[in-house]
């Protein structure tokens, strides 16, 4: 039984394979617990294998709702002297509206993050005319033949991005198709395309604002992206509904981030505190 939730989140846990290692990895994976402390109810929608035990690190941060599949979606990182290669090496089961409980169709926010075109995000949009929704978009780039090995997919849809409140993906994502801020720009009401050490841009309303991030050591870069875009979306009460803010906020945030591995990434309160004192204080 599904209790009332603050946010939703959408999107395909994932099997991470490397060397003696099975680990949970996924935007929803990364973001439920930044949600979590922000002190959001949250709720994941998600397809697994049945028995999948991975889900079970999930449930401290979260209400989960499991589509059944054959399979949890599964990836595989491969190294070699010409760089990292990524292959799918399982598919799970596909992600739609009829899916999403009904207590959790009432969420103030909506957090779509896709790993494997598992949603249509205008159908997902469409079915939550009174939230705020935010898409991370990298998940809806991605193909992949009989080898597994994951390639660049072009991805513009003018419906959904007017439907959607905030995109955000990185300038890593877009490499293979760099002009899509610009043709994005003019359907989007606030787009935010991150990069890494060096913060960010935000683009609203025909302008652009620059983020900064914070001078670190990183120890681990996995998941930054995705703290990232739940620490904005997870702010936007405290903030109220600033997203200039926001994406301030969530650079400090995703920069602490990559100073932990793994799930460990995830915000704590106290952090999200100091760092909600300090954008408040330099923008009283």
């Amino acid at each position: 039984m599904t209790a009332a939730i603050d946010t939703l989140l959408v999107g395909h846990m994932t099997v991470d394979l490397g060397p003696g290692v099975r680990a949970l990895g996924g935007t929803v994976a990364y973001a439920a617990p930044v949600y979590a402390a922000f002190g959001h109810r949250v709720g994941v929608l998600t397809s697994a294998a049945k028995g999948e035990p991975l889900l079970e690190e999930l449930r401290p941060f979260a209400q989960v709702a499991v589509v059944p599949a054959e399979k949890t979606l599964t990836y595989e990182n491969v190294y070699s002297a010409a760089g990292r290669q990524q292959f799918v090496r399982a598919e799970a089961t596909p992600l739609r509206l009829d899916d999403v409980p009904a207590a959790w169709k009432r969420a103030r926010y909506v957090h779509l993050g896709p790993l494997a075109n598992e949603i249509d995000p205008l159908e997902l949009a469409r079915g939550f005319p009174q939230a705020t929704i935010m898409l991370t978009l990298q998940g809806l780039m991605r193909r992949w033949g009989a080898d597994g090995r994951v390639r660049f997919r072009p991805w513009f849809d003018a419906e959904a991005l007017r439907r959607i409140d905030i995109v955000v993906y990185s300038e890593e994502d877009i490499q293979q198709d760099p002009r899509l801020t610009e043709r994005a720009r003019p359907y989007c009401r606030h787009l935010i395309v991150t990069n890494g050490r060096d913060g960010g841009a935000y683009y609203h309303a025909g302008g652009v604002m620059a983020y900064d991030s914070l001078p670190v050591a990183p120890v681990d870069l996995t998941g930054a992206g995705d703290v990232y875009a739940a620490s904005l979306l997870g702010a936007l009460a405290a903030l109220d509904g600033d997203v200039a803010l926001a994406a301030r906020l969530a650079g400090r945030l995703a920069a602490h981030s990559v100073t932990r591995r793994g799930l460990e990434s995830a915000p704590t309160p106290q952090e999200i505190e100091n760092a909600m004192n300090d954008i408040k204080r330099a923008n009283p």
